[in-house]
């Protein structure tokens, strides 16, 4: 029995070593899940650590709170307004495009794995989620950004394609445990995870909101812990009701990060930082669970399966999903090339295990490889990628200072920061002659080192970074102003 301390010191000692090998994500280009991966590997019963772990339902247990916390952040942090104008398409990729590839994919793994038809499709749509965060880990890595509506597309396809993965999961596992079960009885269920899914975190989100702006509780180090207990909250209590549990803290992240409510942007941090340790720690976990030797075997169909996946599926689900959107061709072709596997196809390879499909291993095990190669070619050339298709934009800085406004549902003002290009419709301006409607104000302006309060005759410059308080009906208004 290992004592308590030795535990302790371990997994801080793997958290720790995952933080600092974060670095060669920044410096190679290489996507943090890949170094998180190879640390838990090296530290498992195969490698030098010796650690040996093999239970399935802990590492699925871990990776499903994780992934609620990840999915809850980036609902959170996506803004209604950059979204709305790429939601049909990005409802589009995440349903069509995720049976689509689960499909076409699925039809290969019978060819190459000698597996039934339902145990391919089964393969195939654990393999068909992809890893947003991990292409954008990337890009930031080399101060990269996409331009236009790529980056709302890639953001909403992320997060609301794992649910869809996880309900295509659990419906091929039930037709290969009972392959005389037909599939069309299985439509009412998906249909009503979607439904039940979404009404509960729109509900979920709203009361949450609500809450918090009318709790007045008196240490604001509770307000985390209330959103803490939000989310595995509203992943069981959906799941418990029959619907998807996922999509449910998704969607409550979503409408939580659009509306107003105390301490917004200290809640935001706190779960940028929480989801973090969380994606370090399901890697970490996931990279124990798979033992690299059993990988020998299925290189070959894994290569084979992977690179079907990256040069034949995600294009073809990418096309048919984007028919009259009005993305570019090269537009199309760099979401198809971003198509990044990451942690959501490890832990939905655990389902099978769990639940005693046959081929369960050598799912898990391909679908393990799937995500690496993926990572190793996809991960490392995404920004060159998105430089020679031309849909590359320079990153957009976070300013090096920090104000807190807490707004609410009554307040009438936001205090938001805008960064002026060198194309926007004010850049060389004076303030007195900029079209702001009334309830537009800047407060302070951030040139390089400098911050200064404008006065009518200041000139803005390209790259200035404004803090500008602003009405609430005018800050799309004011957006178009500055940013276009």
């Amino acid at each position: 029995m290992i004592s308590i301390e030795y535990i302790l010191i371990g997994v801080t000692v793997l958290i720790l070593l995952s933080i600092f090998a974060s670095k060669l994500s920044d410096k190679f280009g290489v996507p943090s899940l890949l170094i998180f991966l190879i640390i838990g590997m090296l530290a498992g019963s195969d490698g030098p650590g010796g650690i040996h772990f093999d239970d399935p339902y802990l590492a699925q247990f871990l990776g499903i709170v994780a992934l609620s916390f990840i999915l809850f952040s980036g609902g959170v942090d996506t803004r209604w307004q950059d979204v709305r104008p790429v939601l049909r398409t990005g409802l589009f990729l995440s349903t069509l495009g995720v049976l689509t590839t689960a499909l076409i994919t699925g039809w290969l793994a019978t060819v190459v794995l000698n597996f039934s038809f339902y145990e391919g499709l089964l393969l195939g749509a654990i393999i068909s989620s992809t890893d947003a965060a991990a292409v954008f880990s990337v890009l930031r890595a080399r101060r990269v950004s996409l331009r236009g509506r790529l980056k709302p597309l890639l953001e909403l396809e992320s997060g609301s394609k794992d649910p869809m993965a996880v309900m295509l999961t659990l419906s091929f596992i039930q037709l290969v445990l009972n392959p005389d079960k037909s599939a069309y009885s299985l439509i009412p269920l998906i249909l009503w995870q979607i439904a039940a899914g979404g009404i509960m975190g729109y509900l979920l989100g709203k009361g949450a909101v609500a809450a918090i702006n009318n709790l007045k509780l008196e240490y604001e180090g509770l307000y985390p812990v209330f959103t803490l207990a939000l989310v595995p909250f509203s992943y069981g209590v959906t799941a418990a009701l029959g619907g998807n549990g996922f999509l449910a803290v998704y969607i409550v992240g979503l409408v939580m990060g659009n509306s107003s409510f105390i301490h917004k942007k200290s809640l935001g941090r706190f779960h940028d930082g929480f989801a973090w340790l969380m994606q370090i720690s399901m890697f970490l976990t996931l990279g124990l669970l798979v033992f690299p030797k059993q990988l020998v075997p299925v290189i070959v169909p894994g290569l084979l399966i992977s690179a079907f996946l990256m040069f034949i599926a995600r294009p073809i689900s990418t096309f048919l999903s984007s028919l009259y959107s009005g993305f570019s061709f090269r537009e199309k072709i760099m979401v198809s090339w971003v198509g990044l596997r990451g942690a959501a196809p490890i832990i939905l390879a655990t389902f099978p295990l769990l639940a005693g499909v046959p081929k369960a291993d050598m799912i898990f095990n391909v679908i393990f490889f799937i995500v690496i190669s993926s990572a190793l070619l996809q991960g490392t050339t995404i920004p060159a990628f998105a430089r020679r298709l031309s849909v590359d934009a320079p990153l957009r800085e976070k300013p090096p200072y920090t104000i807190e406004y807490e707004s609410t549902e009554k307040a009438k003002f936001e205090l938001i920061e805008f960064r002026v290009h060198e194309h926007s419709s004010i850049t060389g301006k004076q303030v007195v002659d900029m079209d702001f409607p009334e309830g537009a104000l800047i407060i302070l302006i951030n040139r390089g080192e400098e911050f200064f309060v404008p006065g009518g005759s200041t000139v803005v410059n390209a790259g200035d970074m404004l803090m500008m308080m602003v009405s609430k009906e005018n800050i799309d208004r004011v957006r178009s102003l500055v940013e276009t």
